[in-house]
C-alpha cells in the first residue's frame, strides 16, 4: 500500500464539482423555512462544516494528498417539498484533483444538516424510518491542460 507518487505531475488548475441530497420530513423542511430549528440555521452550519470537511479531506482518507485549497464553495436549496439538496465547488492548483475533497465537503454537509435536524426526524422509538443522505457523487470535474 502506497499512496500515489505525484512527483513528476505539473501543477494545474483543478476543480470538482460534487452533489448529495437528504431526504426529511415535511415538517422538519418547514421549521428550516420558518427559522425555527433549535440548534440554528442549518444551512449556514453545515456549510462551515463541510469547508472544513474540504480542508481536512487528507486526514479523513488515508491515501488522499494534501491540497492547498484555494476555493471551496457550497451551495444548500430545498428540493419539493422533503429534500434537501447539496452542491459543493472545490478549486485548487495541484499535481492531483479535489473530487475527494468536493465529496467529503458534500458528505459532511448532508450529515450536518441531519445532525441539526434529528431532534424532528426520530419516530416515537427514536429511530429514523424517512431521514436518509442519497445520491451523493461527482458531477464534474477539471483539470487544466498543460501548455
Amino acid at each position: 500500500m502506497s499512496m500515489v507518487d505525484v512527483t513528476a505531475k505539473p501543477e494545474v488548475y483543478r476543480e470538482a464539482k460534487a452533489k448529495g441530497t437528504i431526504r426529511l420530513k415535511s415538517e422538519t423542511i418547514t421549521l428550516i423555512k420558518d427559522g425555527k430549528i433549535e440548534k440554528g440555521d442549518p444551512f449556514e452550519v453545515a456549510k462551515v462544516a463541510g469547508i472544513l470537511a474540504a480542508k481536512n479531506t487528507s486526514s479523513l482518507i488515508p491515501l488522499c494528498h494534501p491540497l492547498q485549497l484555494t476555493g471551496v464553495d457550497i451551495n444548500l436549496q430545498i428540493i419539493g417539498g422533503s429534500k434537501v439538496e447539496v452542491e459543493t465547488t472545490v478549486k485548487t492548483r495541484a499535481q492531483t484533483g479535489v473530487e475527494m475533497e468536493a465529496l467529503a465537503a458534500a458528505a459532511t454537509t448532508l450529515l450536518t444538516v441531519w445532525d441539526m435536524t434529528k431532534q424532528y426526524e426520530k419516530d416515537s422509538q427514536g429511530q429514523y424510518p424517512s431521514t436518509s443522505i442519497q445520491d451523493l457523487h461527482v458531477v464534474s470535474k477539471v483539470k487544466e491542460k498543460q501548455a
